[in-house]
């Protein structure tokens, strides 16, 4: 993404009414200011979530006031930032964001902002600051899945299913991946998934039974939702 010019503004993509991503355009409008505690990055790299869908169409947990820019993560250099804080002007860093990725700079709390190393390309680094804190909150601290249980991952070729997939093999748990296409199941492969289905198999869900003997799964992840929901949660198994 090119840099803002010295004239405080810069190009970002504004949302100023709930509708889809075709109502979305591109506006020249003012730098941000940083508040105290914050930084302020020059974007190189922002992510495409799901979330960002529903954000535009009013449909997400939070909703900005109009206009705004959407985007909840952000990878590139810092311009600007507190003195004392661990972060300097110069260095490459990810930040999590409730919006505004989606510009030439955008501000972030320093605590929500980390830096990453030289050999890691923006767009990678963009990627762990969404998908894999998603994926690692659910895993960790809300299902607490531990070494020796068995994961059912849901649309295990997206990015949250795939940080899903290397985080419970970083964990020592097994994973079931289950993904629509060859080339999503490939993707889950790759990750590491133990066993991968397919969505269009009609008896999957056996398969998932037999792959744990008879005693289900202990987690599913699921940042799918839809029809299969009901059918992976018969997956779990009881105690």
């Amino acid at each position: 993404m090119s840099q803002p010019t010295d004239s405080g503004l810069m190009r970002a993509l504004t949302c100023r009414s709930w509708g889809s991503p075709e109502s979305l355009v591109i506006r020249q409008i003012a730098r941000p200011l940083a508040t105290v505690g914050d930084v302020r990055i020059d974007v190189r790299a922002a992510t495409v979530n799901f979330a960002d869908l529903l954000m535009i169409a009013g449909r997400y947990q939070t909703r900005p006031d109009f206009p705004f820019t959407p985007g909840l993560d952000a990878a590139g250099v810092v311009e600007a930032a507190p003195l004392g804080s661990r972060l300097r002007p110069g260095d490459r860093a990810v930040a999590i964001l409730w919006h505004g990725g989606f510009a030439e700079q955008t501000c972030a709390a320093v605590t929500e902002t980390f830096v990453i190393p030289a050999s890691m390309a923006f767009e990678v680094a963009a990627v762990l600051a969404s998908s894999y804190v998603s994926a690692g909150l659910a895993l960790v601290d809300v299902a607490r899945l531990e070494a020796g249980e068995t994961l059912l991952v849901l649309g295990a070729g997206g990015g949250a299913g795939v940080a899903a997939v290397q985080i419970a093999k970083a964990i020592g748990a097994r994973v079931v991946a289950l993904a629509g296409t060859a080339e999503k199941q490939a993707l889950a492969v790759q990750a590491g998934a133990d066993l991968v289905l397919s969505t269009a198999s009609p008896n999957w869900l056996d398969q998932v039974r037999a792959f744990t003997g008879g005693r289900g799964v202990e987690v599913c992840f699921d940042p799918v939702g839809g029809t299969r929901s009901s059918e992976a949660l018969s997956a779990v198994g009881w105690g």
